[in-house]
Formats: structure tokens, C-alpha cells, sequence
């Protein structure tokens, strides 16, 4: 059962250097992906005089995210194991792959970079707007809920999979092509109509530079949703609990 790995952590763990290095490799590798992600998508409508709802623009933004994570994965994966996302985190918890306070320690990391990432952003483009994620016309709040449930599941069971799973074998060599990948794929399908976050830390950075706070509630909860879901999922019914040994605390 995945429940009974679930632990809160020791205080001090907090402290230890290799979860502050963790943390710290959280929050460049978060700010690098919200950097690159969000100032493509300033670029392009300043480029094409705000067309970022044009099909072009969904294909820019599905590229951008997809490079973006790969990239912000990658370089965080020997350290924390490169979440890059408190869903991801939330997800790994679940399944007690990690602690608590460690989780913790992760988020404030995740969303301080993409604060970080978003004011830098507003202050090199001479005050341009950081743009909050937002609803389509004639979408409703549930119907994005749910989105953001089916998206973020997808993601963090592709996380899973590939990073997690110790029967992974060598496929945990292809693990940020493929959480890019599941990433660029989402945005294709759900960019249309609610923006396709599936990280609230992606959605919490330019919401609070920008100060546009509507409808923001749907990208923390379903994402936290979804990814719990994945976590309890995967877990429950495709990692053996009997015979192999607890991951390393740098892998998840």
C-alpha cells in the first residue's frame, strides 16, 4: 500500500545541506522553465500584437514548455530529482517517495523561483505584462477543473513511469523527453481553453507580478488533484511494495 510510506520527516531535515541543495536546485530549474516558458509567450504578442489565442501561438507555447521542461528537468534530476512542479511533488508525497517537510521545502522553492522568473521578465521587457492564466470564452470554471485534473494525471503518471517506477530500468534515461513531451502534448490539447498549466507554481508566478487573481484556485486544485490521483494510482497498482529497496532521497 503506498499510504504506509507516507512520512512527515524529521525538523531538521529542513536544514540539511542536501535538501537545501535540492531546494536550491528547485528554484533555478523552476525559474529557468517559468523564464523561458512565460517570456515566449510575452514575446509572441508583442511580435504578433497579442495573437497568442492563434493556432501559431498554441504551437509556440507547446514548444516553448516542452524545450523549457526538458531542459529544466534535466539539470535538476541528479539534485532533487527535478520536479519543477508542486503537483509533481504533491504526487511523489502521496506515494511516499518523499517527506513532508521535504515536499514543503520544494514548493516554497518552486514558487519563489517562478515569482523570481515572472519579475525578471516584467523588468527586461521595460514593464510588460506577466499574462495570468485565465478562462476561454464559454468555458466554464468545472469544465477547467476538470481539465486540470486530466492534464496534471497524465503528467505526473508519465512522471512515474519513467523517473520513479525502480523497475524503470533504462528508460529513466528518456524521463525529461517524455515529461516534456507529455507537457508540449497537453498545451496542444488544453491551451484552447484554460491555458493548460498543470503547475501551480507556473500559474502562481504571473498571477501575483500581474496581481490577476480570477478563476486562480482552479490551477492549484485541480493539478493537486490530478497529481495526487497519479501518485496513488501508479503506486498502488504498479510498484511492488515487497523486495526492492526505498529510492534515494536525491530520486524523488
Amino acid at each position: 500500500m503506498p499510504f504506509r510510506n507516507v512520512a512527515v520527516g524529521r525538523p531538521e531535515e529542513a536544514t540539511q545541506p542536501d535538501a537545501l541543495k535540492a531546494a536550491l536546485a528547485e528554484f533555478i530549474s523552476t525559474l529557468i522553465f517559468v523564464f523561458a516558458g512565460e517570456g515566449s509567450g510575452m514575446a509572441f504578442n508583442k511580435l504578433t500584437d497579442n495573437g497568442s489565442t492563434t493556432p501559431s501561438g498554441l504551437v509556440q507555447a507547446s514548444l516553448a514548455h516542452g524545450f523549457g521542461l526538458f531542459v529544466a528537468v534535466s539539470i535538476a534530476a541528479n539534485i532533487s530529482g527535478g520536479h519543477v512542479n508542486p503537483a509533481v511533488t504533491f504526487g511523489a508525497f502521496v506515494g511516499g517517495n518523499i517527506t513532508l517537510l521535504r515536499g514543503i521545502l520544494y514548493w516554497i522553492a518552486q514558487l519563489l523561483g517562478s515569482v523570481v522568473a515572472c519579475l525578471l521578465l516584467k523588468f527586461s521587457t521595460n514593464g510588460m505584462t506577466t499574462s495570468a492564466f485565465s478562462l476561454s470564452s464559454g468555458v466554464g470554471v468545472w469544465n477547467a477543473f476538470v481539465l486540470e485534473i486530466v492534464m496534471t494525471f497524465g503528467l505526473v503518471y508519465t512522471v512515474y513511469a519513467t523517473a520513479i517506477d525502480p523497475k524503470k530500468g533504462k528508460i529513466g534515461i528518456i524521463a525529461p523527453i517524455a515529461i516534456g513531451f507529455i507537457v508540449g502534448a497537453n498545451i496542444l490539447a488544453g491551451g484552447a481553453f484554460d491555458g493548460a498549466s498543470m503547475n501551480p507554481a507556473v500559474s502562481f508566478g504571473p498571477a501575483l507580478v500581474s496581481w490577476s487573481w480570477e478563476n486562480h484556485w482552479i490551477y492549484w486544485a485541480g493539478p493537486l488533484i490530478g497529481g495526487g490521483l497519479a501518485g496513488v494510482v501508479y503506486e498502488f497498482f504498479f510498484i511492488s511494495h515487497f523486495g526492492h529497496e526505498q529510492l534515494p532521497t536525491t530520486d524523488y
